[in-house]
C-alpha cells in the first residue's frame, strides 16, 4: 500500500495543539508493521517560521506558495485566533489550491479560513462553539452545525475546538487503515475515547450555564450525582424549595436549558461512560441511568447520538481498545 500525504498549513497565531494533535495521530500509523503510514509536511506563507498563539515557534518544511496538494493528499488547516482579518496570502492560496486536495480538513477555527476562501460554500460544517455564530453570520452559504465534534461533507471535514481535531484525525485513520488501527492509536495516545463525530461538543455540565443561585446549583450537582434518582420537575423543585412552575422557569433562565433537557443530557452522558468503560448489560446500564428499560435507553441514544447503545458499545466499548 502506498503512503498518503498530509500537508499542514502553518501561519502566525496558529494554535499549536490544532497542529500537533492530528499530526501525532497520523504519525503513529508508521509504528504498525506493514502499514506505509503518512508523509507529513508543513508549509507556511513564504516558508517562514511561525509563532503560535501560545508563544511556541514552529519551523515549516517549506513555502506554501510552492505546495500543490492533489490526489492522495489530506490538506489540514488548523485554527488560530480570528476576529475579522485573515492573511491574504493564506486565503488566496487556499482559494486557488485547497480544492485540489483529496481531503480538505479543518481543526477548530481553521474552518473560518476555509469559509473565507469559499471552500465551505454549500456544505455543512462546524467549528469551535464560540466561532459558530460568527461563521453563520459572515458566511451564509455555509450550513453551520454547532453541535457535533466534527462534520464530514464529501471530501471536506471540519471539526470543533482543539482536541476534536484528534477525534477527526482518528476517524480519517480509521477510514484509511481500519478501526483496530485507529483505536490502538487512541489507546496509545491515552485520549479519552475514539468519539463519533455526532457526539456533542460539550459535556452536559459544560453545555449548560452554571446557575447563579445556590439552590439551583445544588440541584445541578444532585442531578449529576444521582442520574438514577427521581429527577422529575416536581422532585427537583422540592429539593430547591420552589414551586414546580417557578423552579422550571428559574432553571431555564439561569442555565439556558429546561430541567428535562438537562436531565436527559446528564443521563445519556452517564450511560455513554458506562458503555465505554464497563461490561454491564444494557438493562443494568438503563437502570443505573434512570431510564428503567432498555427501550427507553435506546430511544435516548438514537435521538442524541444517532445510534443504539448496542452499536455504541460495539464501536467504543473497552473490548475494542485492547
Amino acid at each position: 500500500m502506498s503512503s498518503r500525504n498530509v500537508l499542514v498549513v502553518l501561519y502566525d497565531g496558529v494554535q499549536s495543539l490544532d497542529v500537533t494533535g492530528p499530526v501525532e495521530v497520523f504519525a503513529a500509523v508508521a509504528r504498525f508493521p506493514g502499514l506505509a503510514g503518512y508523509r507529513i509536511a508543513t508549509a507556511s506563507p513564504g516558508g517562514a517560521p511561525v509563532r503560535t498563539s501560545s508563544g511556541l515557534t514552529l519551523v515549516p518544511d517549506g513555502d506554501l506558495e510552492s505546495a500543490r496538494p492533489g490526489a492522495g493528499t489530506t490538506l489540514l488547516v488548523p485554527g488560530g485566533r480570528y476576529t475579522a482579518d485573515f492573511e491574504p496570502r493564506l486565503t488566496d492560496w487556499l482559494r486557488a489550491h485547497g480544492g485540489g486536495a483529496e481531503r480538505l480538513v479543518s481543526v477548530c477555527t481553521g474552518g473560518l479560513l476555509l469559509a473565507e476562501a469559499g471552500l465551505l460554500d454549500g456544505r455543512r460544517a462546524t467549528t469551535h462553539w464560540y466561532a459558530c455564530e460568527q461563521m453563520a453570520r459572515d458566511y451564509p452559504a455555509v450550513a453551520v452545525d454547532p453541535d457535533p465534534i466534527y462534520v464530514r461533507d464529501g471530501p471536506v471535514a471540519t471539526s470543533a475546538g482543539v482536541t476534536a481535531g484528534i477525534d477527526l484525525a482518528l476517524a480519517l485513520v480509521e477510514e484509511d487503515h481500519g478501526k483496530d488501527v485507529a483505536l490502538a492509536i487512541a489507546r496509545h495516545l491515552v485520549v479519552f475515547l475514539h468519539r463519533p463525530g455526532n457526539q456533542a461538543q460539550f459535556s452536559a455540565q459544560l453545555a449548560a450555564q452554571t446557575a447563579r443561585r445556590e439552590p439551583l446549583r445544588d440541584v445541578q450537582q444532585w442531578i449529576t450525582e444521582h442520574p438514577d434518582g427521581d429527577l422529575s420537575v416536581e422532585a427537583l423543585a422540592a429539593r430547591a424549595r420552589l414551586s414546580p412552575r417557578h423552579f422550571a422557569r428559574a432553571f431555564q433562565t439561569e442555565t439556558g436549558v429546561t430541567p428535562g433537557r438537562y436531565v436527559e443530557r446528564v443521563r445519556v452522558e452517564h450511560a455513554r461512560r458506562l458503555l465505554e468503560e464497563g461490561s454491564s448489560g444494557i438493562a443494568q446500564v438503563a437502570r443505573a441511568c434512570g431510564y428503567g428499560t432498555p427501550e427507553a435507553l435506546r430511544r435516548a441514544f438514537v435521538k442524541t447520538l444517532g445510534q443504539p447503545p448496542t452499536e455504541y458499545r460495539r464501536r467504543f466499548g473497552p473490548s475494542r481498545a485492547r
